[in-house]
């Protein structure tokens, strides 16, 4: 019964933010003639162990700041739920985030200095997102780490570690994950509006509302689409760069559903987009190493 408690507290259904970055910043390499699979490997195994501390910090610290009660609406908490001690959940972020030190330990001796930056604020931003005396989270800033993190660091900072350099062009892909991932924040914070208000937590759609929360879903997925068609039209359009293109039709439902339900009904949209975004992404990659 704890392995279950354990995966229900690691979030799987948040790991394709962690998973989608690493893929394409190597995939994006061996588009450029540069691949190094062992590499890319351990900077997968990494990037998720750093995805499921940062889910179990957010699990403790929304617990202990009151943020999440019996009247959340989303998947249930394994602290708030009483599944898993604060002590048991505490000790598996610190395993977690060390095993992710560990891993890093390869990623250093490849990458140098950058990458002892790039993995300490990784895992510092994770705890800091729910935790500490200033939580990143409660204080509209969840966005903004989420593009950082999940884009503009994950994907140039996984092609560095295969070209030993930074491309615009695996900036440009890193900023499409990022806003990839930030869609799956909004819907997120949508679904939780209600509950966030009354615990104080103030998201962007805390502060500004459920227009501006749909809005920013629906900018985040154009910003994502329009990427890989600006970087096709650069690359001669070449056809197999189109292959994200039939994610489309799914994409364009998630979104339609986010300015047609709310609360609880969206819970559906969180998991739907986390998954339009691994098709996206792996017909992305195609499109790169075809």
């Amino acid at each position: 019964m704890k392995i279950k408690y354990w995966i229900l507290a690691s979030r799987p259904k948040t790991l394709p933010a962690a998973i989608a970055p690493v893929m394409l910043g190597v995939a994006l390499a061996f588009h450029d003639g540069i691949s190094h699979w062992n590499t890319g490997l351990i900077t997968l195994i990494a990037a998720m162990l750093i995805q499921i501390g940062t889910n179990l910090a957010n699990d403790l610290f929304d617990f202990l700041n009151g943020t999440d009660t019996s009247e959340r609406i989303g998947p249930a908490r394994v602290t708030q739920s009483g599944l898993l001690s604060t002590t048991q959940v505490k000790n598996g972020m610190i395993i977690t985030f060390s095993l992710a030190l560990a891993a890093g330990t390869y990623l250093v001796y490849i990458g140098g200095w950058p990458i002892v930056w790039i993995g300490l604020a990784s895992i510092a931003a994770g705890i800091a997102y729910t935790g500490g005396p200033y939580p990143l989270g409660y204080h509209g800033w969840g966005d903004i780490f989420v593009i950082v993190f999940f884009g503009l660091i994950a994907v140039p900072g996984t092609y560095y570690l295969q070209t030993g350099m930074i491309s615009i062009e695996s900036l440009l892909v890193g900023f499409s994950m990022g806003t990839f991932s930030t869609a799956i924040l909004v819907v997120n914070n949508l679904r939780d509006v209600e509950t966030d208000t009354k615990t104080g937590k103030r998201t962007l759609v805390v502060r500004w509302g459920k227009l501006f929360g749909r809005l920013e879903y629906s900018l985040m997925m154009v910003i994502s689409y329009f990427i890989p068609a600006v970087l096709a039209v650069t690359w001669k359009n070449d056809l197999s760069m189109y292959l994200y293109l039939f994610s489309i039709p799914v994409a364009v439902k998630m979104t339609i559903s986010v300015w047609t339900l709310e609360g609880r009904e969206l819970y559906p949209i969180l998991g739907g987009t986390a998954r339009v975004m691994m098709v996206y992404s792996i017909l992305f990659v195609l499109g790169l190493i075809l």
